[in-house]
């Protein structure tokens, strides 16, 4: 592949996950000749030990503009899993100029003014409400099969990696000037073997907003890793 078709990929996990998610994605994108980036968040994955009460979604923003920064990235096909679409919303607002795509994946779409817990089930908003007035540091996972995958083996091999989720990254209003909508290519996927009221939402207010692609794969929430081949192909198409 030539360096005018090479292109680069900052994959961005969700709750509870860390960079190692995106392994399967990550090998099919480097051996088509790509540069993927993927970190993990302050506090999750292998960076657990730097669990605090002080992270907040701010913190998880600094996480990826600081690895763009720092790896005089441009021209990036940016992605956000899950939780990681509030996280890839704020990226936006300081790295606009070096993102020439964007990718939810199965992920939240905040607007101006909402906090993270707007965007979650009431049930789950009760439950972290009550966790930081207990002053609990961190949410644990749920299980793995919560997510539909299809294989029991993936579902055991991320029950053994995921680490909790920080609390504070859920209560603060996310501020955003629409720089969102100002990158070149923008695109909402969809699992289809997850059911999420949340996410449907998402995907069916962007299609009604225009300027986005909205598509779907057949798979559980983590389609990094229920259907690596066929997300891997999306992402250099969409890029």
């Amino acid at each position: 592949m030539s360096e005018a078709q090479s292109r680069i990929f900052v994959l961005v996990h969700g709750a509870w996950h860390g960079g190692w998610c995106w392994r399967r994605v990550a090998h099919r994108l480097t051996a088509a000749g790509h540069r993927v980036f993927t970190p993990t968040l302050t506090g999750l994955g292998e960076r657990q030990h730097l669990m605090s009460a002080s992270i907040t979604l701010d913190t998880h923003v600094q996480d990826i503009c600081n690895l763009i920064r720092f790896e005089e990235l441009t021209d990036i096909c940016l992605v956000g899993h899950s939780y990681a679409g509030m996280v890839i919303s704020r990226v936006a607002e300081e790295m606009e100029a070096r993102i020439s795509s964007f990718v939810f994946l199965d992920a939240f779409v905040p607007e101006d003014g909402e906090t993270p817990l707007d965007l979650i089930t009431a049930h789950v908003q009760a439950d972290i409400r009550a966790a930081l007035e207990r002053g609990e540091v961190s949410r644990a996972a749920p299980p793995a099969a919560y997510f539909k995958l299809q294989s029991e083996d993936d579902i055991a091999w991320i029950d053994g990696l995921m680490t909790p989720q920080p609390n504070g990254v859920w209560p603060h209003p996310i501020r955003l000037t629409g720089a969102r909508e100002r990158i070149a290519k923008r695109a909402y996927v969809r699992a289809g073997l997850y059911p999420n009221p949340n996410f449907d939402a998402a995907m069916e207010k962007l299609r009604a907003r225009g300027g986005w692609r909205v598509t779907s794969l057949p798979g559980g929430h983590d389609l990094m890793v229920d259907v690596p081949e066929a997300l891997g192909n999306l992402f250099i198409e969409l890029a």
